[in-house]
C-alpha cells in the first residue's frame, strides 16, 4: 500500500467529504490508527444525494460560464464572495478576493471535481468501524451535505464521536481552521 511504500505504519487519517468517506473505509479495513471524517459523503438519502450532486454540477456550470472579469468584480466584496462560494463555505467573507478568483479554474476544469462526482455519486457507507477510533465532525452550516447526515453517520458507526462545528460549512478548514485543527488533534489521540 501507499503507506508501506513511504514507511508509515497505520497512520492517523482525516478527510473531508469524499475524502472523509475514504478515511472511514480505511478505518473499516483497520489500515489506520484513527479516523477523523469532516462531513463525509455516503450518509445521504437518495434525495440528499441528488441535491448534493445537482449543486456541484451547478457550481461547475456557473464557474465555466461566468466571465473572469465578473468573478474578479464579485470577489472584491463580501456579498460577491458569498455569491461565488457560499455553497461550500459558511463564511465566504473570510476568503480572500484572490482565493475566490482561484475558485473558477478549480471548479470549472479540475479533473478532481469530475472524478469526485463520478466516484462518489452512488456510494453509501453502511458498515460499522469497530476497531479504530472514529471522529465525525459536521459543519452546522453545511449546505452541501446537510448536518442531519451526521446523525445517520453516528447511527451507522455507534462508537464514533460526533462533533458539531459551529459556524462552519462543508469545507470547515476555511471557516474555522483553529477549531478543525483541535478536532483533528483530539481525534488522533
Amino acid at each position: 500500500t501507499f503507506c508501506r511504500e513511504i514507511g508509515v505504519e497505520r497512520p492517523h487519517v482525516a478527510g473531508n467529504s469524499l475524502g472523509g468517506l475514504l478515511a472511514l473505509e480505511l478505518g473499516r479495513q483497520e489500515l489506520v490508527r484513527s479516523v477523523t471524517a469532516l462531513s463525509p459523503a455516503g450518509f445521504w438519502s437518495e434525495r440528499e444525494r441528488v441535491y448534493a450532486f445537482t449543486t456541484l454540477r451547478a457550481m461547475r456550470l456557473a464557474a465555466r460560464s461566468m466571465p473572469q472579469p465578473v468573478i474578479e468584480r464579485l470577489s472584491r466584496t463580501t456579498a460577491g464572495r458569498a455569491v461565488l462560494v457560499s455553497s461550500i463555505y459558511a463564511r465566504p467573507g473570510r476568503r480572500s478576493p484572490a482565493a475566490s478568483v482561484r475558485w473558477k479554474p478549480v471548479a470549472s476544469r479540475s479533473a478532481c471535481v469530475s472524478a469526485t462526482a463520478a466516484a462518489g455519486g452512488s456510494v453509501q457507507f453502511t458498515d460499522d468501524v469497530r476497531e479504530v477510533p472514529v471522529t465525525i465532525a459536521w459543519g452546522e452550516r453545511d449546505r452541501l451535505l446537510l448536518r442531519r447526515q451526521g446523525v445517520r453517520a453516528k447511527r451507522t458507526i455507534p462508537g464514533a464521536r460526533l462533533v458539531r462545528l459551529p459556524g462552519c460549512g462543508h469545507v470547515p478548514m476555511n471557516d474555522d481552521p483553529a477549531l478543525v485543527a483541535r478536532v483533528l488533534l483530539d481525534g488522533s489521540r
